[in-house]
């Protein structure tokens, strides 16, 4: 019977936000091995309790898509807890989903706190001009104004952001809202770290094809 150390207990309540008593259980039940307690405490249901933010998610997986022809190519990186949960067919295949998304839906960012502030500005800039031009806003309080523009900043974060891009798979959920439900189901912190989009001949002065449409209408046939 392997030892059951403090550090080894407080390394898996860590992890999995389970209280000691039950850590100390599940690694005694695993004879001290920190994957198979991990299994264990989620099987009881406790490896879902306590808060996920904040909680170090260094573990996970890079994935990639390519799609038809080789005309659009991504790779991202999606980040869970533990080894463990990266290993498991339902991570890699989030991993592969969020990659296919990137190919078809073009986001530029991950999180809204990427998005530049000169970006923010300039499209503010712009939806104020819009407002100024339309005679239908000539009478309207500049409070009213300023809730208008943030509006449509909330439409340019849904074309630009990945968490807030509807899932091109269920677009009645966003990307933020997926991840949401996998991490209820792992009980683990998950959170797309970064991602590159690379398309065929951009830059280049050619024939432009609706790639996104395509990879989208193909997420769609393979559900």
């Amino acid at each position: 019977m392997a030892e059951i150390t403090p550090a080894a207990v407080k390394s898996l309540r860590e992890k999995t936000g389970a209280g000691m008593m039950l850590c100390k259980k599940a690694l005694t039940e695993a004879n001290g091995n920190e994957e198979q307690a991990i299994e264990i405490l989620r099987k009881m249901g406790a490896a879902s309790a306590g808060k996920k933010e904040g909680r170090v998610a260094a573990e996970g997986a890079v994935g990639s898509y390519i799609h038809m022809g080789g005309k659009v190519g991504v790779l991202v990186e999606v980040n869970c807890e533990t080894d463990f949960v990266a290993r498991t067919e339902e991570f890699q295949a989030l991993v592969k989903d969020i990659a296919m998304h990137v190919a078809a839906a073009e986001p530029r960012y991950v999180t809204r706190e990427e998005v530049p502030a000169d970006i923010l500005d300039k499209e503010r800039e712009i939806t104020r001009a819009q407002i100024a031009n339309d005679p239908k806003n000539a009478n309207k309080p500049a409070q009213v104004v300023e809730k208008i523009v943030e509006g449509r900043l909330n439409k340019f974060y849904e074309e630009m952001v990945l968490l807030d891009q509807p899932f091109v798979k269920t677009p009645e959920k966003t990307i933020n809202e997926l991840l949401t439900e996998k991490i209820a189901k792992t009980g683990e912190r998950i959170t797309v770290r970064r991602f590159t989009r690379y398309k065929m001949g951009e830059g280049l002065a050619k024939r432009d094809e609706d790639f996104g449409g395509e990879v989208a209408a193909l997420a769609g046939g393979n559900q």
